[in-house]
C-alpha cells in the first residue's frame, strides 16, 4: 500500500541517485553535485559509469580552468559523487532522477525495482521527454511520489527544468523538486503531462516540418538551416539540430506526440524513419542529415549533397540602378540596402510627399548608424544622395531591377507589376517582396512573366542578413542568377525556394507559433512558461507570445490561413483564440493588447 503523504513526510532531497550515465546523466549529476548535493550515480554498464567519471573530472577541471571553481570546490563535488551498477545503491537516496532510455519496459522495469529499495517518502522522478509520466506513474508501488524533471542538454548550462505532474502526482513532491530546481540555479517550469511537454512539444513538430521539407526537395539542407537561423536569429538549423539531438530519438519523440494528438504534423516524416533504420541517426553516428569528420564529432565535412562554387553557371544581367515601389518601413529599408551597396535608388511612392518622407525616414535611419559608429558622416551622405524620391512608377523607365514593397494583397500588387509592366524597359527583372502570396500571380500580371522572381527581404532588411530567393515555374535562370548575384552585392545570405505559401521561414515558423497558442488556449500551459521554455530550453531569441505581439496578431492570422488554404491540413487551421484576439482589436504591441498589455507611447 502507497504511503499517505503529509507535509512533514519529504525529505529535504540532499541525497539524490541519478539513473543511467548516459550524456543527460551525467550532466545532472554534475550540476547536483556542484550545488553540494551527495550524488549516487547508477549504471547498469561499467564502462559507462567509467566513462561518466571520466567525463565529470574532465568538465570539473575546466572549470577550475575557465575560473568558474576553485581546485578545492572540485574536489569537493567529485568526492559528493560515488557510482554503482546495482541499483540498490539508491536505497538512502531522498529522490531518484531516471534517465533511462526512453522505453516504457526499461522505464517500468527501474520503478518497479525502485519499489522495493528506496524509503516510501523517497521522491521517483523520470527524465522522459516523450513517454507518459501518468502510465509509469501508475506502475509504481506509491504514484503520488513519481513525477516527471526534464533536464534539457546539456545540463550544465541549460537552465531550464520541465517539472511534469501526472493527475497522481502530491503537491508537496511537486514543491520538493521544483525548490530543488531553484537550488541548483534553475528555472523550473510546470506542465502537465503530455508528449513532448513544453519545449520539445513545439519544437519537435517544428523540426518534423523541417525535415517533411527537405524530402519534398522544396530546399537544400543548407537554405532550410541557413533561413531558419538568419531568419529567426535560432542558434542551429533544425536539420543540424536533428543531427545533434539524433534522428532516432526524434522519431521516437514525434511517434509518441502523434500517439496522443494524431496531429498529422506530428506523423513522423518518412525520411526519419529511412535514416534512423540505416543507422544514419545523426552526429552520434558520424552521419545523419549532413555528414561529420567522424561519430560523435561536430566537423561538418563536405558529402555529395555539398552545394559547390560556380554552380550556378547561368551569367545573370548587369543591374546598376534599382527601383523599390513602396513608402513603408520595408520599402525604405530596401532602398537603404541597395544605396549603401553603391547602388543608384529610385524610390517611387504613390505621391512626391510620401516618398520624400519614406527618404527621410532612411535619413534618420543612416544618422543613428553614424551617432552608433558603424558608418561615417561621408558614407552616410553618399548613401542618402544615391536615393531619388518619385511620386510615379514612370520614374522606373531606366531601372535594371523593380522590387515592389507594397501592402500585402494580392490585387494590390496584381495592379502594381501590371503598371511596372507598361514601365520598365525590357530585360528589367521585376521582383516582389511579398511573405505569403504566390509569385506566379504577380508574374502573370505581366506580359512577361519570366521576368518576374520573389526577393523575400526580412524586417528591418538593413540589419537582417537573409533574403528567400523565389523562383517560379515561369522564372527564367537568367534572372535568378541576377538576383543570386544582387545578394552578394548587397551582403545578405540568399537561399532559394519554391513559390509555395511561406516559403521557407514561415512556413516553418507560424505553424510553431499558431501550436503555441493552443497550448495556451487549452490551459496546458501560461504564456509567461512557454515564452521562458522557449527561450531557455530552445534558445530562441524571443519566446513565440513575445514574437506574435510584435509581429502583429492580425499578420500572423494572415499568414496561418494562407498556410491552412494551401496545404489543407487541418493541423495549420489558426487557433480560434487568435482569430478572437484579432476579432476584438487585440493586435500586440502596435495596439497596445494582444497576449499582452502594453503601456502606451
Amino acid at each position: 500500500m502507497a504511503t499517505p503523504l503529509s507535509d512533514s513526510s519529504l525529505s529535504p532531497l540532499k541525497t539524490i541517485a541519478v539513473v543511467g550515465l548516459g550524456t543527460m546523466g551525467t550532466g545532472i549529476a554534475e550540476v547536483l553535485a556542484k550545488a553540494g548535493r551527495e550524488v549516487v550515480g547508477i549504471d547498469i554498464s561499467e564502462a559507462q559509469v567509467v566513462r561518466c567519471v571520466a567525463a565529470l573530472e574532465s568538465s570539473t577541471a575546466r572549470a577550475v580552468e575557465r575560473g568558474r571553481l576553485t581546485e578545492e570546490e572540485r574536489a569537493q563535488a567529485l568526492a559528493r559523487v560515488r557510482t554503482s551498477t546495482d541499483l540498490g545503491a539508491a536505497a538512502d537516496a531522498d529522490l531518484v532522477i531516471e534517465v533511462a532510455p526512453e522505453s516504457y519496459e526499461i522505464k517500468q522495469q527501474i520503478f518497479r525495482e525502485l519499489d522495493g529499495i528506496v524509503r516510501p517518502e523517497t521522491v521517483l522522478a523520470t527524465g522522459t521527454n516523450a513517454l507518459s509520466v501518468t502510465r509509469l506513474a501508475a506502475d509504481s508501488a506509491r504514484p503520488e511520489r513519481v513525477l516527471g524533471l526534464h533536464f534539457f542538454n546539456p545540463a550544465p548550462a541549460m537552465r531550464l527544468v520541465e517539472v511534469v505532474s501526472s493527475v497522481l502526482t502530491a503537491p508537496q513532491a511537486v514543491a520538493a523538486v521544483t525548490d530543488l530546481a531553484i537550488e541548483l540555479g534553475k528555472e523550473p517550469v510546470a506542465v502537465g503531462d503530455r508528449p513532448g511537454f513544453v519545449a520539445d512539444g513545439l519544437l519537435f513538430g517544428y523540426l518534423n516540418q523541417a525535415a517533411a521539407m527537405y524530402e519534398a526537395k522544396y530546399a537544400s539542407r543548407e537554405d532550410i538551416d541557413a533561413a531558419m537561423r538568419l531568419g529567426c536569429g535560432l542558434p542551429m538549423g533544425p536539420l543540424a539540430l536533428l543531427d545533434l539531438i539524433g534522428i532516432d530519438t526524434a522519431r521516437t519523440v514525434l511517434d509518441a506526440m502523434y500517439a496522443a494528438s494524431r496531429d498529422r504534423l506530428h506523423a513522423p516524416a518518412p525520411i526519419l524513419k529511412q535514416l534512423s533504420e540505416a543507422g544514419l541517426t545523426g552526429r552520434k553516428a558520424g552521419r545523419g542529415f549532413y555528414t561529420y569528420e567522424a561519430p560523435g564529432s561536430a566537423v561538418v565535412v563536405p558529402d555529395a549533397l555539398t552545394p559547390r562554387d560556380g554552380e550556378h553557371l547561368t551569367p545573370g544581367r548587369p543591374v546598376r540602378s534599382v527601383g523599390v515601389a513602396g513608402s513603408g518601413t520595408m520599402a525604405s529599408g530596401i532602398a537603404e540596402v541597395f544605396a549603401k551597396a553603391g547602388y543608384e535608388v529610385v524610390l517611387a511612392a504613390r505621391s512626391a510627399e510620401k516618398a520624400q518622407a519614406a527618404k527621410a525616414r532612411i535619413g534618420k535611419s543612416l544618422s543613428r548608424s553614424v551617432d552608433k559608429g558603424r558608418l561615417t558622416a561621408e558614407a552616410a551622405a553618399g548613401t542618402l544622395d544615391r536615393i531619388t524620391p518619385a511620386g510615379s512608377y514612370d520614374a522606373f523607365a531606366d531601372v535594371d531591377l523593380a522590387v515592389e514593397a507594397v501592402a500585402e494583397d494580392l490585387e494590390v500588387k496584381r495592379q502594381l507589376f501590371a503598371a511596372l509592366d507598361k514601365v520598365c524597359k525590357p530585360g528589367a527583372v521585376l521582383a516582389t517582396t511579398t511573405s505569403s502570396l504566390p509569385v506566379v500571380a504577380c508574374a502573370r500580371a505581366t506580359s512577361r512573366p519570366r521576368d518576374v522572381i520573389g526577393m523575400h527581404f526580412f524586417n528591418p532588411a538593413p540589419a537582417m542578413k537573409l533574403v528567400e530567393v523565389v523562383r517560379t515555374v515561369l522564372t527564367a535562370d537568367d534572372v535568378h542568377s541576377t538576383v543570386r548575384e544582387v545578394c552578394v552585392k548587397i551582403r545578405k545570405h540568399a537561399v532559394d525556394c519554391g513559390d509555395r505559401a511561406g516559403f521557407i521561414v514561415n512556413a516553418l515558423l507560424f505553424p510553431y507559433l499558431n501550436n503555441a497558442i493552443k497550448m495556451v488556449q487549452d490551459h496546458y500551459a501560461s504564456l509567461d512558461d512557454i515564452d521562458a521554455a522557449m527561450k531557455l530550453g530552445g534558445g530562441y531569441p524571443m519566446g513565440p507570445f513575445e514574437l506574435l505581439d510584435v509581429v502583429g496578431l492580425d499578420v500572423s492570422l494572415a499568414i496561418e490561413k494562407v498556410l491552412h488554404r494551401e496545404f489543407r491540413d487541418p493541423g495549420l487551421a489558426p487557433a480560434p483564440l487568435l482569430e478572437h484576439l484579432v476579432a476584438a482589436g487585440c493586435l500586440g504591441r502596435k495596439t497596445g493588447r494582444g497576449f499582452r498589455e502594453y503601456a502606451r507611447r
